[in-house]
């Protein structure tokens, strides 16, 4: 299956810079784990805003939740999940 997955970041201000930039790491560490395992397709920024949108691939929603509540900045991410299924023009 593939979702649609749109994230803010939502860390607080007053985060020590350090802890901010483990954070960033760990982040950035943990997409290249999913990119290489394939649920992680594609990844955009959006402008303006400490958010992304995301194209990932999973066996079921289950699958996408153990991989989005891997990142280390789960636990400060708003996140809306929309499933995708393929339009009849695209067959």
């Amino acid at each position: 299956m593939e979702f649609l997955v749109r994230t803010e970041n939502l860390l607080p201000a007053d985060t020590p810079d350090d802890v901010r930039e483990q954070l960033r790491t760990g982040e950035r560490e943990r997409a290249q784990e999913l990119r290489d395992a394939g649920i992680l397709k594609r990844l955009w920024r959006v402008p303006g805003r400490n958010a992304t949108v995301g194209l990932y691939e999973a066996d079921d929603p289950a699958a996408l939740h153990d991989a989005l509540t891997s990142l280390p900045m789960w636990k400060w991410m708003d996140v809306t999940v929309e499933a995708l299924a393929t339009h009849p023009q695209e067959k």
